[in-house]
């Protein structure tokens, strides 16, 4: 007998306590979080496994319970082997799953609505709804190679792997990608949004605890992914202006060139913080121009909803030399007179 202490109950529950103990360490922000939007989607969780779990505690416990009862050495149990049907239980095991896949369906509908992340908030907390004079904070958001950059437009600002919200207030983010996709997740405000090179998503969320927390991608990108993750600091309106200034008497400019700079992959980058930026940068890198070689997806867009550029256009193909030989690049076609880089008519009959 191998473990013959363990044979006691005490000695038992015992050991099963000491397995218990490093489950203690977990950190349980999923569920409970200190965001609204989170915490929405924490009773979302919990109400779906409560309603699955009245189906599926009955059924485990009656499969035990017939187990036993029918055992081969009851010789008590009622024997009936020519019985195939019951109206009644066929109506409970049918009624019953279809009732909860019901109540599922609703409250799915219902969430996928009200939690949609493009969604403006329209409340702060459970019965606090949103002042009216109350104006979301917009942080544009770039995931990078391995790394997140926040850009402040209304106050001019940015920063690296550091974000910063006033508790209380509604945030609204704005977020594309450098390269790869990954995925934008701080668990104790809202659950995670893709973002992606060339398009951009968008994240409605606010916090209502003062505190620092976790930010992360919760997507694999590469190898210095594990690193990618960035301090999220839930600040008094106080503090958050003070922040900002600090941000603005500190720190250089963000322009093009020192973005492109600044874009190149690294791991585990500290905090950095950015006195002021480059206008316009944002939208360059969400359109994947930021060095000014290239044409702007949006102007690229325009000309292929006005019918294409034609063949009037095609000097603004050029070759250009790279590292890996060499490629072909659109430049910009668009010109003050003719914003859109459709063809003359005379190109036209070219």
């Amino acid at each position: 007998m191998p473990y013959p202490a363990l044979r006691h109950p005490l000695a038992r529950l015992s050991a099963l306590a000491v397995l218990a103990l490093p489950l203690s360490g977990c950190d349980w922000i999923v569920m409970k979080p200190h965001g609204d939007i989170a915490v929405q989607q924490a009773d979302l969780i919990v109400t779906s496994t409560l309603l699955m779990l009245l189906i599926i505690v009955p059924v485990i416990a009656l499969t035990l319970f017939f187990a036993w009862k029918y055992r081969q050495s009851n010789t008590e149990a009622t024997y009936t082997p020519d019985w195939d049907h019951s109206t009644r239980l066929e109506l409970v095991i049918w009624g019953a799953p279809l009732l909860i896949i019901i109540a599922l369906g609703a409250i799915t509908w219902i969430s996928t609505h009200k939690l949609d992340p493009y969604r403006p908030l329209d409340r702060i907390a459970a019965g606090r709804p949103v002042p009216a004079d109350v104006k979301p904070l917009v942080v544009n958001v770039v995931a990078m190679d391995w790394k997140w950059l926040f850009l402040y437009p209304e106050q001019g600002i940015a920063t690296v792997n550091e974000l910063a919200v006033p508790v209380d207030r509604p945030v609204e983010f704005r977020m594309t990608a450098s390269t790869v996709m990954n995925t934008f997740y701080v668990p104790a405000m809202a659950g995670m949004v893709y973002a992606m090179p060339g398009m951009q998503t968008k994240l409605n969320a606010v916090m209502n605890r003062i505190g620092d927390y976790e930010g992360l991608s919760a997507n694999y990108s590469g190898e210095g992914f594990s690193g990618m993750r960035f301090k999220t600091r839930s600040l008094s309106e106080a503090d958050f202006g003070a922040w900002v200034e600090a941000g603005r008497k500190g720190g250089e400019a963000l322009t093009r060139a020192r973005y492109l700079e600044l874009e190149k992959p690294s791991q585990k980058d500290p905090v950095r913080r950015y006195a002021s930026v480059d206008d316009g940068l944002y939208e360059a890198i969400l359109n994947r121009c930021v060095d000014g070689k290239k044409m702007c997806m949006h102007d690229m867009m325009a000309i292929d909803a006005a019918g294409g550029g034609g063949k009037g256009n095609v000097g603004g193909v050029h070759r250009e030399s790279t590292a890996r030989g060499e490629r072909t690049v659109v430049a910009a076609l668009c010109t003050p007179d003719n914003p859109l880089g459709l063809p003359s008519p005379a190109a036209s009959q070219q």
